[in-house]
């Protein structure tokens, strides 16, 4: 009899260490994942001084604004590729950061032109290029994009409107000083390139 209580009482007392170990793991588990769950949140929150007040600015996830950073990359790289004044050093400028933006295909739709004299007669007649975007539209999820824009090309004595379709593709990059966004435009190409207006300018 004395036996049999022996037993049940080490039975009794392993089956409270088992159960007191298996509690202990649970508990750490939990603190663990609480104190994981915390610096994550901290690592979310920055301070930023207004003068001497400290004012709490959170981090977001990057792929919140990520459809809006693509769409100002690609805004981004048809302004300074299409806004070309009559100033050759400035054109140069303009293109060699728009090449920042974009793969090989930008830089062989820039020598296109070239050879075509597009550059040469935008300083022979002293012309203003500028461009309007209209919209961008992006596809997440085949990372490819349209973009619908209007150009107006101004000379000494008209102006001229083209309606501009482009597409490509786009991928993501290490952010740099001359690619803040962080993006790299691919198979870049032109959809429409067509009149839609040409106005005399009236004689002074």
């Amino acid at each position: 009899m004395l036996i049999r209580n022996l037993e049940n009482k080490m039975k009794l007392a392993f089956a409270v260490s088992i159960g007191s170990f298996i509690t202990s793991i649970v508990i750490v588990a939990i603190t663990f994942g609480f104190a994981y769950q915390l610096v994550i949140k901290s690592q979310g929150q920055i301070y930023v001084l207004d003068g001497s007040v400290p004012q709490l600015a959170t981090q977001t996830d990057i792929s919140v604004n990520r459809e809006v950073e693509y769409q100002s990359h690609i805004n981004l790289f048809h302004m300074l590729f299409f806004n070309l004044p009559p100033d050759d050093e400035f054109m140069k400028e303009n293109i060699s950061k728009a090449m920042y933006l974009i793969d090989k295909s930008g830089q062989i739709e820039y020598n296109n032109l070239k050879e075509k004299g597009y550059y040469n007669a935008i300083l022979a007649s002293s012309a203003i290029l500028s461009i309007r975007t209209d919209s961008i539209k992006v596809d997440m999820e085949k990372n490819s994009f349209m973009y619908y824009g209007t150009q107006r090309i101004e000379r000494e004595t008209s102006i001229l409107k083209r309606s501009l379709i482009t597409s490509g593709n786009f991928k993501d990059v290490p952010r740099t000083e001359n690619n803040p966004h962080g993006v790299l435009i691919e198979n870049w190409k032109t959809i429409l390139n067509k009149d839609i207006s040409h106005d005399r300018k009236r004689k002074l």
